[in-house]
């Protein structure tokens, strides 16, 4: 047997219970997310001859899977959302987006630089990198498949999608943040990075990739269902790999304008859905991006647990861990609380809404590129340990209570969750 042998077997199990396992954890309470963690973690205990990735080692290769995997999950997120963008419409998002966010990466960096004693530039990262959600990672808190009607999606899993959806963008300047603030450190600590980057990170950036994503939604809509041509109108062929070319083509043309190709994505998704909202093609280009980011999420959450089982967590130290669990269970569900004060939800909504802001994939990305473009003075691997040690909690945590909280709030309301077990 060869390591060859061992790892196309191994593909093709992983391949095979991606496809099996949400069938089986359809209500109960337990996720996908937790069992490919698990089994990581359990194969790296076995006698196999099975490496560790190491992420600081391997950073550019963990930068660029977790790329894709992010960009895949925006496209899918987008094109499921049935409700049209709108002041009032996603009012609880834009909510969690201007107080929750915030308030997380501060209230973070300052537990980072008081608790850990690490310096400004390193905790303001960790906080920037702790601040996107992912509810991707438990299925039963984001929408559901493309629908026809906008009220198919409840305010909880509307809000956390959306919220997840922008908020994986609008996390880079500040990541883009710590990293200045790092290299001015290096020179003496100016403060005259503030001003370019507010213009150009903050604002600019911000602004070209949505724009960028609405350009490319608007013509891949034209072309998509009202091209005179047929061989351009694709909606009429029903190919689902097409949602990889839009996923790619938005962000690829958002990063070569110098904007954030992640809101390129997820705005280039809600733009596509409103070209044509009831055509059923949208159904068939989500379906096709869930297969693949369930992959994806599955093979990374695969190599997280290993990475766990193979001495990942060896740099934690019991105060990064209290930093990781104040994160999860106090910051934000208080700050997801206070976002919501006034809001039309109803008090089970917003706890709810506060409490599921899961940590996942975006965290690894964001901090593998922040190490890219500074060594921010050697911590690599505390800063993989504490975010590791924060996804895998958040996976844990929210994935064990996700199915029976929403499965009551549902009961509470008097309705039944978005759509039937994944067919």
């Amino acid at each position: 047997m060869t390591f060859s042998d061992l790892v196309y077997a191994g593909l093709g199990v992983g391949a095979l219970a991606a496809a099996v396992l949400p069938r089986v954890v359809f209500s109960r309470p337990f996720s996908m997310p937790m069992v490919f963690l698990a089994a990581g973690a359990a194969v790296q205990l076995l006698p196999l001859p099975v490496p560790v990735v190491d992420p600081v080692g391997d950073r550019i290769w963990v930068e660029h899977i977790t790329e894709v995997c992010v960009i895949v999950s925006l496209m899918g997120a987008g094109l499921a959302i049935n409700r049209p963008p709108g002041l009032r419409a996603w009012a609880g998002s834009w909510r969690l987006l201007g107080v929750t966010m915030p308030l997380t990466i501060v209230v973070t960096s300052v537990l980072a630089w008081a608790l850990l004693d690490w310096p400004p530039a390193v905790a303001l990262l960790l906080g920037a990198v702790l601040a996107p959600t992912d509810p991707v990672l438990a299925a039963e808190v984001r929408v559901g498949e493309p629908t026809d009607a906008e009220e198919d999606e409840d305010e909880v899993r509307f809000t956390l999608t959306s919220e997840a959806g922008l908020n994986d963008g609008l996390a880079f300047p500040f990541v883009l943040a710590a990293v200045a603030l790092a290299a001015s450190a290096g020179s003496g600590w100016s403060a005259g990075w503030i001003g370019g980057w507010a213009l150009s990170d903050l604002l600019g950036k911000v602004a070209i990739g949505v724009a960028a994503g609405m350009a490319v939604g608007r013509l891949l809509g034209w072309m998509f269902f009202r091209a005179k041509a047929s061989a351009l109108r694709l909606s009429e062929h029903m190919e689902g790999f097409v949602a990889l070319g839009a996923t790619f083509l938005s962000y690829g043309v958002a990063e070569l304008l110098h904007g954030y190709g992640f809101l390129a994505v997820f705005v280039a998704a809600c733009t596509l859905r409103a070209a044509e909202r009831s055509h059923g093609y949208h159904k068939v280009l989500h379906e096709f991006t869930e297969q693949i980011e369930r992959l994806l999420t599955a093979f990374l959450l695969f190599l997280l647990g290993g990475y766990v089982a193979g001495g990942g967590l060896a740099a934690l130290t019991w105060q990064a861990a209290a930093v990781a669990m104040l994160l999860v269970l106090v910051v934000r569900p208080v700050t997801g609380w206070l976002a919501q004060s006034g809001s039309a939800a109803g008090p089970r909504e917003r706890i709810v809404t506060a409490v599921f802001g899961l940590r996942g994939i975006g965290s690894l990305y964001y901090l593998a590129y922040a190490l890219g473009q500074d060594d921010f003075g050697g911590p690599a691997q505390q800063l993989w340990a504490v975010v590791a040690f924060t996804v895998l909690a958040s996976v844990v945590l929210h994935g064990v209570t996700a199915t029976p909280v929403i499965s009551r709030l549902d009961r509470l309301r008097g309705t039944t969750a978005p759509g039937d077990p994944p067919p």
